[in-house]
């Protein structure tokens, strides 16, 4: 194996290391495509131990809001959440083509689960293929990721622009009120995924439909929208708060690496573009094992359930780009890529650039 530089846990995202470390994002890459089979008897049970349980705790929510409990149902949309998000990892599994062997059986399950996940499928399969394509690149910003200015860009802005670019990146805005508002809102709407109108148009339409069709049926049985209503929103915004803060700080760490075109590499940017976020293990369980991000840039194709396997392989991958909890919160005060200290920075830390 190729030895690691001993410099920082960014391994050394200098000019002069460039060669190095891609050589060693290779080597990594090959290592990881040894785990990209899937395996589906372990699909099938991540499958029942959590479509089982959150169609469950759902249906205690809806009955108990349909009795007048609606306030001592709405604790039970914190686990049901948490395990909508482990939904979400499966379906986005099914988008790679990695959690069943067959494409079919992908995709087939992959739409099913978008009537829960309020998630259009192959529209965003294709968005999704495209983040992965350009990470780390700043040429190619602007599908599927935060956007996110460079230092000298953000400076050349007019005042007005600077106004709104802070209020974007305010993590209230961004992550509190943006992510329900993208799930609920905006994934109602064809436009903004990067995709032709047309194809966006059917996926997004043939989902909003099914929804209004699943919801009404809920409602009719029961007799009330108000308790699907009370059962579908909170459980669906706790959902899109934690993936929301999870894709924040999957790409937009300290150590985060951003490059021009010209010096831009895929696997470089794979494992310099994407953090580790060491969970605890129950917090690993309920986000089907995203946090070990840097993995799955390197290799797209290896399904959640074998990520572990993957990074406990190769003795890098365990330290590169590596974010606790405590470490996570840090992320929030970022916002700017410094091209000079090659690192994110907050607002605060402009005081040492001179202004445009």
């Amino acid at each position: 194996m190729t030895d690691t530089p001993r410099t920082s846990p960014t391994l050394g995202w200098d000019a002069a290391s460039r060669s190095e470390i891609t050589q060693l994002a290779r080597d990594i890459a090959r290592h990881c495509a040894a785990f990209r089979e899937p395996i589906p008897r372990l699909a099938l049970r991540q499958v029942a131990d959590t479509l089982l349980p959150y169609l469950i705790l759902c249906a205690l929510m809806l009955g108990a809001a349909a009795n007048g409990y609606e306030w001592r149902a709405l604790p039970l949309a914190i686990p049901a959440g948490g395990l909508l998000v482990r939904l979400f990892i499966i379906q986005h599994d099914c988008g790679h083509g990695s959690f069943l062997p067959s494409r079919r059986g992908n995709d087939g399950l992959g739409r099913v689960l978008s009537l829960l996940t309020v998630t259009p499928y192959d529209s965003w399969k294709r968005a999704h293929a495209l983040h992965h394509a350009t990470t780390g690149d700043l040429s190619r910003r602007g599908t599927g990721d935060v956007h996110t200015l460079t230092v000298r860009e953000y400076l050349a802005l007019p005042r007005s622009a600077r106004m709104r670019y802070r209020l974007y990146r305010n993590p209230f805005i961004l992550i509190v009120i943006g992510s329900p508002l993208n799930f609920l809102l905006l994934q109602r709407l064809p436009t903004g995924v990067g995709l032709p109108w047309r194809t966006a148009w059917r996926d997004v339409i043939a989902l909003d439909a099914a929804l209004l069709a699943a919801l009404g049926l809920l409602a009719l049985a029961i007799g009330s929208v108000g308790p699907v209503l009370w059962v579908f929103l909170p459980v669906i915004s706790v959902a899109a708060w934690i993936g929301g803060w999870l894709f924040y700080v999957q790409h937009q760490y300290e150590e985060m690496v951003w490059e021009e075109a010209e010096a831009w590499d895929f696997h470089r940017a794979a494992l310099g573009g994407s953090s580790y976020y060491a969970l605890p293990r129950v917090l690993q369980w309920f986000t089907g094992n995203v946090g070990l991000h840097h993995v799955h840039h390197l290799n797209s194709r290896i399904p959640n359930y074998r990520l572990q396997e993957c990074l406990d392989g190769h003795e890098v991958l365990g330290r590169v780009g590596r974010l606790t909890l405590r470490d996570s919160l840090n992320c929030l005060r970022l916002a700017l890529w410094d091209e000079k200290a090659r690192k994110m920075i907050g607002f605060a830390d402009l005081r040492h650039h001179q202004p445009a």
